[in-house]
């Protein structure tokens, strides 16, 4: 059996994700793994425990395979967590992604929309499209509207436009969630409903 194939099949059936495995010249082996989505249910973290568990099971099943590695490191994918699948753009639809494309968009798409002919890179809300994906960003920072600090915004200033660019899993290089810091930790995708 391929190694791979046998790391995830271990990490599946120990109840976790497989995100992604990596080999390096100097005999690492990489292996980040993730809690499984459940729909609405509440979002759960890998914490050091897990990778503990996984690290254990994967060094007793590598040895019976006879894999050769020199250093075995598991991990949690971090909060720049790469998107592979369609179930991880589904799991986080609505959150700040960075997309990198295998081709420039080109003139064609670009034309009228202030977006450049080279540009691959883009980070935006990801959202579900008529055709497969899209990411919806505005070309102004929420956080940085042009403005020095102190300085006194007009009410009556118009915020830059939104725009979106569709996308399928195979025109894209990498997808990664943004890396966004919030020290007062996470917050739900919407708030919740209230009854009256």
């Amino acid at each position: 059996m391929a190694l791979h194939e046998t790391i995830e099949q271990t990490v599946t059936g120990l109840g976790y994700q497989l995100v992604e495995i990596e080999r390096t010249g100097g005999g690492l082996l990489r292996v980040t793994i993730d809690q499984p989505f459940v729909q609405g249910g509440e979002e759960r973290f890998i914490n050091a425990e897990d990778c503990e568990k996984v690290t254990r099971q994967l060094q007793f099943v590598l040895e019976v395979e006879g894999a050769a590695y020199a250093r075995l490191e598991v991990s949690s994918p971090g909060i720049d967590r790469p998107l592979r699948s369609e179930a991880d753009f589904e799991r986080f639809a609505g959150e700040l992604v960075d997309i990198t494309l295998k081709a420039a968009v080109g003139a064609a798409v670009s034309a009228g929309t202030g977006i450049s002919a080279s540009r691959k890179k883009f980070r935006g809300t990801l959202e579900r499209a008529a055709s497969g994906w899209q990411v919806v960003w505005s070309e102004e920072p929420a956080d940085k509207p042009g403005y020095k600090p102190g300085q006194k915004v007009s009410k009556k200033r118009i915020p830059a436009p939104l725009q979106a660019l569709g996308f399928t899993l195979d025109e894209i290089v990498q997808a990664r969630l943004a890396p966004v810091v919030d020290f007062k930790g996470r917050r739900p995708k919407s708030p919740p409903a209230t009854e009256i």
